[in-house]
């Protein structure tokens, strides 16, 4: 599809698979193992200042954990410059002082993971001990700040109380809260291929991801299929090849022409939430065209 026809709004920059969580669901299969990649701040810059020329009015940082990447500030000081709108999605749990000058200094949107009102619950989905304090104590003093935050909950155990995480998030003053299910990418696949069918619908249609390594694929879900890689070629290029074409036209044939699904609303911060089912858990991604014969009542099933 030609760029023109499918312009590029939304950009995911995942700038670092480094986490210091191991989540038992991670689609990006981060830990503290993981690295930087290969994408240095002048690539960055490079890739920032391509989108701000193609038009994109938003990204979001994203890792692994992005707040890790000693970059960050100076990444979102240049989108900011840029004229594109900033959201950074981490698990808040390792923020510096100079993250939060830097959030109100240049409007930043935050939005976070939360699993459970409970703290073991919360931990053991992390596999962290502390981290639901340390994540619910940040989402206070972004609130504080007055910092725009979004939650979502993912279903990852049927123990994990996770209707009750969503209240506990609008009960701490969260206005966007979303949920899903656990999805077969990363860890969360436990060894098995990734496929189309379990995308919601909409990758590629007017955003992409850039990962680490330079590659770009039609979201963060479905990195296993890479349109090209931005050290070596423009992302306009990238975006108008046929490559990208084939990509999509296969994720059409799965999901059918105009996919309905919505993208989980914690993933994608330009897709707020839609009644009558938020917030809530699904077991599955909301779908427009079903909600008005679904009740309002969330439902969480066991993922394995």
């Amino acid at each position: 599809m030609h760029a023109t026809l499918n312009p590029l709004a939304f950009a995911w920059l995942e700038i670092t698979g480094l986490c210091n969580l191991t989540c038992d669901h991670c689609y990006a299969d981060s830990s503290p193992q993981g690295t930087h990649g290969t994408m240095t701040l002048a690539d960055w810059y490079r890739v920032i200042d391509e989108l701000a020329n193609m038009g994109t009015k938003d990204v979001q940082f994203i890792g692994g954990e992005p707040t890790m990447h000693p970059d960050l500030p100076e990444l979102i000081r240049h989108a900011h410059r840029a004229g594109i709108e900033v959201e950074v999605f981490s698990n808040l749990t390792h923020v510096q002082e100079e993250l939060w000058t830097t959030f109100t200094d240049c409007g930043v949107k935050l939005a976070t993971s939360y699993y459970s009102d409970e703290a073991t619950d919360h931990d053991q989905v992390t596999r962290a001990r502390g981290s639901h304090k340390r994540t619910r104590a940040n989402i206070e003093r972004a609130l504080d700040l007055g910092i725009p935050l979004r939650g979502g909950v993912v279903a990852v155990r049927q123990e994990q109380r996770a209707r009750q995480a969503a209240k506990d998030l609008v009960d701490l003053g969260v206005p966007e809260v979303g949920g899903d299910r656990t999805r077969a990418f990363g860890r969360g696949s436990r060894g098995a291929a990734p496929a189309i069918d379990d995308l919601c619908g909409h990758c590629a249609q007017q955003k992409c991801a850039i990962l680490p390594d330079g590659s770009v694929s039609p979201c963060v879900l479905g990195r296993f299929l890479t349109i090209g890689n931005v050290h070596e070629r423009a992302l306009a290029d990238i975006w108008g090849s046929t490559r990208m074409a084939a990509v999509m036209a296969g994720i059409k044939a799965v999901h059918g022409a105009g996919a309905q699904r919505c993208t989980p609303p914690q993933f994608l911060p330009m897709c707020g939430p839609c009644g009558p089912c938020v917030p809530s858990v699904r077991t599955r991604p909301c779908d427009p065209k079903l909600a008005v014969d679904e009740p309002d009542v969330a439902t969480i099933a066991a993922t394995g």
